[in-house]
């Protein structure tokens, strides 16, 4: 059936319309998943509209500090140390992402370590969508045993020659989304696209409670676990629209913020609310920039009747959160 689609897909006449022009395969190798972690390496595969390739790149990076599991990425701090830092392959690297949709396996990962070394750099990547490989082949339903790269790459065949190295592994990659973009534009599927937002506020600071960890490929969040205090205050229900919101209100994220997500989860805790890691019908409000984005939550609010707000309206209400004491 695959290889079915994937045949189809190259008559000229069969290529969705909607689909982007042009996409950057990426990967990062990185010290490590913490927001105070850096990027060592960076790879990019530019690919025209039907995923073949253009040209490639890679750089390693200096991080300015320990270059963390060596023993993955095979970056030692001798290697590193006569290399750029990121402010100085900014320019370049943006050039390399510049109108087209960033593609990788977990990208919100890839991403958000790229829009955190943007912000250090005082810049922004000119990305404005992703899309990620691990949920592309969900929509494909592909038979894998998981969704690691190296079981992506054997189910379309690509050899793999030296994991976790960035040039690597962006190759492996592309070579793996031809074929899937192609079955997708065959099968009329529905890109998984994302909105991608640039920081414009953050902190090094290290995690509270945080899990410490290195996945490599794809940890279950790019975010490490976290462990927040229970809610002291009841859930009043359902946030009302043009109302406040009432203390002990279960608010949830989903997709990219402008000010890093923790910051808002703290904020949101601080004001006496409680951050729902899941939606569910007890949900009081789930805070988006990206509504049509397609993800479960996304799905969830619609099918609950959840309420909506974006970052923005979310920021207003937390100035005036109405005390649980109150009626």
């Amino acid at each position: 059936m695959l290889e079915d689609l994937t045949a189809a897909a190259f008559s000229p006449t069969a290529w969705p319309a909607a689909y982007p022009r042009g996409y950057a395969v990426v990967d990062v190798e990185t010290t490590g998943l913490a927001r105070d972690d850096r990027i060592i390496s960076a790879a990019v595969y530019r690919l025209d509209a039907r995923g073949e390739v253009e040209d490639h790149w890679y750089t390693v990076v200096n991080p300015e500090r320990d270059p963390g599991p060596v023993w993955i990425h095979g970056l030692t701090s001798d290697v590193l140390e006569g290399a750029p830092l990121f402010a100085e392959i900014a320019a370049e690297f943006a050039a390399r992402l510049e109108g087209r949709v960033l593609v990788a396996h977990n990208a919100v990962f890839d991403w958000q370590m790229i829009a955190r070394e943007y912000a250090r750099a005082r810049g922004e990547a000119p990305v404005k969508q992703r899309l990620c490989t691990i949920a592309l082949s969900k929509e494909l339903r592909l038979p894998l045993p998981n969704h690691k790269l190296e079981s992506l790459a054997a189910h379309f065949g690509v050899v793999q020659q030296r994991a976790h190295h960035a040039l690597d592994d962006a190759r492996v990659l592309a070579e793996a989304f031809r074929p899937s973009l192609r079955a997708a534009a065959a099968g009329g599927v529905r890109l998984p696209l994302h909105e991608c937002r640039p920081l414009t506020e953050w902190s090094d600071r290290p995690r509270i409670g945080q899990q410490a960890g290195y996945g490599g490929r794809q940890p279950a969040s790019w975010r490490p676990s976290r462990k927040r205090p229970a809610c002291a205050y009841p859930n009043p229900g359902r946030y009302e629209p043009g109302k406040r919101l009432k203390q002990g209100m279960r608010v949830a994220f989903s997709g990219d913020t402008s000010v890093e997500r923790d910051l808002l989860e703290d904020r949101a805790t601080e004001a006496g609310l409680h951050v729902a890691t899941s939606l569910s019908r007890l949900t009081s409000l789930l805070v988006t920039n990206d509504p049509d984005s397609g993800t479960s939550k996304v799905v969830k609010a619609r099918q609950y009747g959840t309420p909506v707000v974006d970052e923005a309206a979310f920021g207003q209400l937390l100035g005036d959160v109405q005390p649980a004491s109150e009626g």
